[in-house]
């Protein structure tokens, strides 16, 4: 038998992007942080961010409450303004704080003194000035790679690789006073076994739901876990039926979760039928150039209806060199694939992309079980509403991570180490030689909830899928209380557990509203509230 392996830290932070990562480095001056990371450390959604970072910059140019008037419009009636105006007004001094950690963003060209040169700025869907910071089109990338190399080399912060999550620690669950979070028990993929954490703080940043859906734009990472954790230690969710699509993502067998940027369609790119028809002036004025959520209804609404894969993306009938030039990435990668773009159509599928609601914080990031914060993705702030305004998600991450930094700073004197805790129970358990059923699970679970909870809803759709859900959740509650934990099996736990609250949420919000539109309910109500659940 091996020897239980206990870990000790001040503030456990689960999940390494951008969220993670920030909260560790503003609290590791004064605390101990441990970093916990499912794959390698970048392997997260922020690092594959193309866009860049909403912040009013320039007050002549540009107002905080410009900002906050595009986010309350994008988010569809939904968002809660004083969460949006507490963001966009916190935004200017996230920014900088991620410049002076040595975050390099784009200046403008032609000055003698590249230093002196203001940033450049790009204007994206739903904002109304140019107000977004970016480095070229990989600005999670860089992001990224900034913030994890200070993390790296600061004595404080202890980062462990390839460690999953499996479930928070508590008092109640212990048998003790109260209810706080105390820590957690966590799986070491190198060495297939689960080692304990405590810890005065935990904090959750792993991220959104995605890999829920048969199509999704996230890395494979994406499996709710911090969702489902904090679900099932007694934190309230709200606002799960909106999940963004993004209408084209590359369709093909090798292509794992790439995006065709949406300016292949600002520069003049056709969406096709298979048979080479163009279908989106049959649904909106602007065609190829209406908003994503309706682009994306728009292919739903053609797959569907023809029974098809996927729809085709067109730009070869713009010259060769321009589209070389303008999208050199994309001409790369699908060259690679066997798709020249410059003389053929790109096979597309709109795409599971971002996850609007989540666990329920305050101003903090404070959850509803003392200790546990949850920032990023994974949380519901009320920033974002119905629908996520471009660029806005990284900006969430920032704030709210030093937000929580603060409040937990002001406890740190206050609240003692826990006591050690028991130790994982393997004992009752055995290896199983059925990973079979894992995989079948998996699969049937992304496909009916691409089909029945995707970007068209009804409620005959929901009604099957709670069915088939709960049908998952038997299935997997026995064989996890068989056999030894995994990588897919504890992905698979928490994803069906994700399923079963998207689709609560969806079941319970009669109108159709920004990213939730059902067939049966196409009206939208005129005075909207969030979609709350409550665990039993």
């Amino acid at each position: 038998m091996k020897q239980a392996v206990e870990h000790q830290s001040d503030l456990l932070v689960i999940g390494s992007g951008a969220a993670g990562l920030t909260l560790a480095l503003h609290l590791a001056e004064r605390a101990k942080v441990i970093l916990l990371s499912k794959g390698p450390l970048s392997e997260g959604s922020t690092y594959y961010a193309q866009g860049g970072i909403a912040s009013v910059f320039d007050d002549e140019e540009d107002t905080i409450e410009s900002h906050v008037a595009d986010t309350l419009v994008a988010g569809a009636g939904l968002c809660d303004e004083t969460v949006v105006t507490y963001t966009a007004a916190n935004a200017k001094s996230a920014m900088q704080w991620l410049i002076e950690t040595g975050v390099a963003f784009d200046k403008e060209e032609g000055f003698a003194n590249q230093d002196d040169a203001p940033y450049h700025l790009t204007r994206e869907g739903g904002h109304s000035h140019r107000r977004i910071f970016h480095a070229a089109d990989a600005t999670g990338k860089e992001v990224q790679l900034t913030l994890q190399e200070r993390a790296l080399a600061h004595p404080n912060i202890t980062v462990l690789e390839r460690y999953n999550a499996i479930d928070l620690i508590t008092t109640k669950k212990l048998g003790r006073s109260g209810n706080r979070v105390v820590g957690a028990y966590i799986w070491n993929r190198n060495a297939e076994h689960v080692e304990t954490v405590r810890a005065r703080f935990v904090a959750l940043a792993t991220g959104g739901s995605s890999k829920v859906y048969q199509y999704t734009s996230n890395p494979d990472i994406a499996s709710g876990d911090g969702i489902a954790m904090a679900w099932r230690a007694g934190c309230r969710v709200a606002n799960m039926e909106f999940n963004q699509f993004h209408p084209t993502c590359l369709y093909h067998a090798e292509a794992r979760n790439f995006l065709l940027t949406e300016a292949l369609r600002g520069e003049g790119a056709y969406l096709r039928r298979p048979d080479g028809s163009r279908f989106m002036p049959e649904f909106d004025e602007r065609a190829e150039l209406a908003p994503r959520d309706i682009v994306a209804r728009a292919i739903d609404f053609e797959m569907k209806r023809l029974g098809a894969d996927c729809v085709y993306l067109d730009i070869s009938h713009k010259p060769e060199e321009f589209v070389i030039k303008h999208f050199p990435t994309i001409y790369q990668r699908c060259i690679a694939l066997g798709i020249d773009i410059t003389k053929e159509p790109i096979p597309v599928v709109p795409a599971a992309h971002y996850t609007c609601g989540g666990v329920m914080t305050d101003l903090h990031g404070q959850t509803d079980l003392n200790g546990l914060y949850a920032i990023g993705e994974v949380a519901y702030t009320g920033l974002h509403g119905a629908n996520r305004l471009a660029s806005n998600s990284l900006l969430e991450c920032l704030v709210f991570a030093r937000a929580a930094a603060e409040d937990i700073e002001s406890q740190l004197n206050k609240i003692p180490m826990p006591g050690p805790l028991p130790a994982w129970d393997e004992s009752q358990v055995c290896n199983s030689d059925e990973e079979v059923v894992i995989a079948h699970n998996w699969h049937e679970l992304r496909l009916f909830m691409w089909d029945y909870v995707g970007i068209v809803r009804t409620d005959k759709r929901l009604e099957r899928a709670l069915r088939r859900v709960q049908l998952l959740q038997q299935e997997i509650n026995e064989y996890y209380s068989n056999f030894r934990v995994s990588n897919n099996l504890l992905e698979l736990r928490n994803l069906v557990q994700v399923a079963e609250l998207i689709i609560r949420c969806a079941m319970s919000r009669k109108e159709s509203r920004g990213l939730h539109c059902n067939l049966d309910h196409p009206e939208t109500l005129a005075n909207p509230q969030p979609t709350i659940l409550q665990p039993v």
